[in-house]
């Protein structure tokens, strides 16, 4: 059993025990170090995604622009029937279409495009509250347009992912499919 794997493994069992009444089949692991998110279901992996977190590092503080840890709930699911590449602001697609960068830099737009999962924490004091809330930060799984970035730390908060690839895990996941950041 690969090292990566065993990490994982452990993950889960301790997600599971300590967030037993809030766990849902599938869920979604994200893992800032391998800046991979894994989507689980019956205790396997069913899917690896490389991504991007933040380049500011991790931390739930308000304004911190850093990518939030612990547990969340998806709290809204954003985008149905989008076109790869549709831009959002609010939260609202504005009918334009992002090209792709496919080289390893940023135009620092950090743009939100194609699908939104918005997260909402679930541990008041950690990623829920006053100062900290993720949802309240506007925290999403979100499609980016800075391809080339992907597998390094480069959003200014959100989990970013290909578009391709979020259109695929959007369409495994519901509103209140549990997420954990680790």
């Amino acid at each position: 059993m690969s090292i990566e794997r065993k990490k994982i493994d452990t993950i889960t069992l301790e997600v599971a025990t300590k967030f037993a009444t809030s766990m849902t089949n599938p869920w979604i692991l994200v893992d800032i170090v391998t800046q991979t998110l894994h989507l689980i279901s019956d205790a396997q992996i069913k899917q690896s995604y490389t991504v991007s977190t933040s380049k500011f590092g991790e931390g739930c503080e308000q304004d911190s622009q850093k990518t939030p840890l612990g547990a969340h709930l998806v709290a809204e699911c954003i985008g149905d029937e989008q076109p790869l590449g549709a831009i959002f602001k609010a939260r609202q697609a504005t009918g334009e279409v992002a090209a792709i960068i496919n080289d390893a830099e940023s135009n620092e737009l950090d743009l939100i495009i194609t699908r939104i999962l918005r997260l909402r924490g679930v541990e008041r004091g950690i990623n829920q509250g006053n100062g900290l809330d993720s949802y309240q930060r506007y925290i999403y799984i979100h499609g980016t347009h800075e391809g080339g970035l992907l597998g390094t730390p480069a959003s200014h908060g959100c989990v970013r992912m290909a578009s391709s690839d979020i259109i695929q895990l959007y369409d495994q996941v519901d509103q209140d499919t549990f997420v954990y950041i680790a």
